[in-house]
């Protein structure tokens, strides 16, 4: 993967860790900007109460609460947890020209954000994520 211009990680490992910590599935959507097939990922419907994290990493990305329902076949959310969890660049990959969003935190790949399709969110943003990026911390409830 490409490094962000202008910005370091704050969890940098050789790529032979990131191999040995996730499994290859995992690798080759965080490592190397893959795409899990649209409604496979375990997160797609999920509307359980909690912080999603960076399955790479743990830094906290989205939270439950911003999370909709778009019909998309990946979860969707229309903000960040905070302005700095994650990154944006221009991808210009298979032939499109898209939006990728990468966690602020070890630059892995998370999926692309795409604006006005006229979803009634107050961003009017849907970061299409994929589920194999995230984890799900869940509220305990106290």
């Amino acid at each position: 993967m490409k490094p962000v211009v202008g910005t370091t990680p704050r969890v940098v490992k050789s790529d032979q860790e990131w191999r040995e910590q996730l499994a290859p599935e995992e690798y080759a959507v965080l490592r190397q900007a893959g795409t899990e097939r649209p409604f496979t990922g375990e997160y797609t419907d999920t509307k359980t109460t909690g912080v999603y994290e960076c399955r790479a990493c743990g830094a906290e990305l989205f939270r439950s609460d911003t999370k909709f329902e778009s019909h998309c076949g990946w979860p969707s959310f229309y903000d960040p947890a905070d302005s700095d969890a994650v990154l944006l660049r221009e991808d210009r990959a298979m032939g499109m020209r898209r939006i990728e969003v990468l966690c602020a935190s070890c630059h892995s790949h998370l999926g692309h954000v795409f604006e006005g399709e006229g979803y009634a969110t107050p961003t009017d943003q849907r970061y299409c994520i994929n589920s194999i990026s995230l984890k799900l911390v869940e509220d305990s409830g106290d």
